[in-house]
């Protein structure tokens, strides 16, 4: 069965980035294309053939400039527009089409979270059948270096094995989040910070096996680092985002259908990078 790539369009120039992104990520895997604008279901019938018509031009040529702008390889490709409330049409479009992967882009100013929890992008995210890309970043080349946040649950464990099988050739550093109880009350005693560095190598240790046992059920992985800092996830997080400026992140989305996560918040809010969002 021929993979598929879902990008789905509004036809902004925001969307530039994203769409350079889906053409590059088609290309790469051997997927096919998809291309998906969703018209507002309210307009006249009897200029709904001219809108549609001038839509697919106005993607074709957008399809064309990109690829001499980022000199990218076509991949098979193909063009459709379908009326309807955005999120929804492009959610049944990727269950229909059974895609790979949807890619959208990212055009919300950074810090408005607020805004964010309502959009198209984050609707997306919540009811997606496969993993999201929110790009925002020129596709200059191959994602290279990816950021994989990591614990101990089973989401964690999903978006890692995506991204191990999705990148072999990348470099990968997963991320740890550790803190212990304690440690205001007790941080500065000589013997609280001997069992601390304790069970720090403890959860190293744990997790460097957690990390091989999956590794091992598959083939051709890439070489990984693990990095434990200190601190609550999200601060962590984006410190770390902020000093090595990965090309990617990908993470596990745990958000409920009217709620979304602090972590997908404010990667989505402040985009230093591209995002993957992998439904656990």
């Amino acid at each position: 069965m021929t993979r598929t790539v879902l990008f789905a369009t509004d036809l902004s120039a925001d969307n530039r980035a994203a769409f350079a992104r889906a053409l590059r990520l088609a290309y790469a895997d051997g997927a096919q294309l998809d291309i998906v604008h969703v018209l507002d279901p309210y307009l006249p019938r009897r200029v709904l053939h001219d809108v549609e018509a001038a839509v697919v031009d106005d993607i074709a040529a957008t399809l064309k400039d990109i690829r001499e702008d980022y000199a990218l390889e076509e991949p098979k490709t193909l063009i459709q527009t379908v009326a309807g409330a955005p999120y929804v049409e492009i959610i049944r479009e990727a269950h229909e089409r059974q895609a790979d992967l949807v890619v959208v882009g990212m055009h919300r100013k950074r810090g408005q979270k607020d805004l964010l929890l309502g959009a198209t992008s984050m609707r997306i995210i919540r009811s997606a059948p496969c993993p999201v890309v929110v790009a925002s970043q020129p596709p200059t080349q191959p994602w290279q270096s990816i950021l994989v946040p990591v614990d101990f649950s089973l989401t964690a464990r999903h978006s890692l094995r995506e991204a191990l099988q999705r990148f072999p050739d990348a470099s990968l550093t997963l991320l740890h989040a550790w803190s212990l109880p304690g440690e205001r009350e007790l941080g500065s005693h000589p013997y609280y910070a001997q069992w601390r560095d304790h069970e720090v190598a403890r959860l190293r240790e744990h997790l460097s096996r957690e990390i091989d046992s999956l590794m091992s059920e598959l083939a051709g992985v890439p070489d990984v680092e693990l990095v434990l800092e200190h601190g609550a996830p999200c601060e962590v997080l984006s410190g770390y985002i902020k000093r090595h400026t990965p090309d990617l992140v990908v993470v596990g989305s745990r958000d409920q259908p009217h709620h979304a996560s602090e972590l997908t918040g404010m990667l989505l809010s402040e985009p230093h990078c591209d995002v993957m969002l992998c439904r656990g």
